[in-house]
């Protein structure tokens, strides 16, 4: 393949197939230069093009529960009262910075995602 800046979404899906024709290949090779290669021009195509939004904090807050196994009831801690915790938790009350904090801490979700506007 003709390495070159991906510019078009013809261009991106043309080097994502051949991307699946050399995905094998051998580093040192001619071959695994060009999936090295490649691989850095689609990446910058899709962090240009695709990018992905950051999650909204509550829903990153109630993904990392199910993950952890945790309940509504186990913010108590985190957060503070169960008023408060539910208030949050429906959208009535914003996080604060020492939630965020402290949910950070806690949680271990990026203080990035949980200090966006939601």
């Amino acid at each position: 393949m003709n390495l070159k800046v991906i510019k078009t979404e013809t261009e991106y899906n043309q080097a994502l197939e051949r991307l699946e024709e050399i995905f094998d290949a051998k580093p040192g090779t001619a071959e695994g230069d060009e999936l090295e290669v490649l691989s850095i021009l689609i990446d910058k195509y899709e962090s240009e093009h695709h990018a992905i939004d950051l999650p909204n904090p509550i829903e990153a807050i109630k993904f990392r529960m199910e993950q952890l196994g945790l309940q509504q009831k186990d913010l108590v801690e985190i957060i503070g009262f169960k008023s408060r915790v539910s208030e949050v938790m429906n959208y009535k009350r914003k996080l604060t910075l020492e939630m965020i904090r402290s949910i950070h801490k806690s949680l271990s979700i990026p203080t990035s995602v949980l200090i966006q506007e939601y």
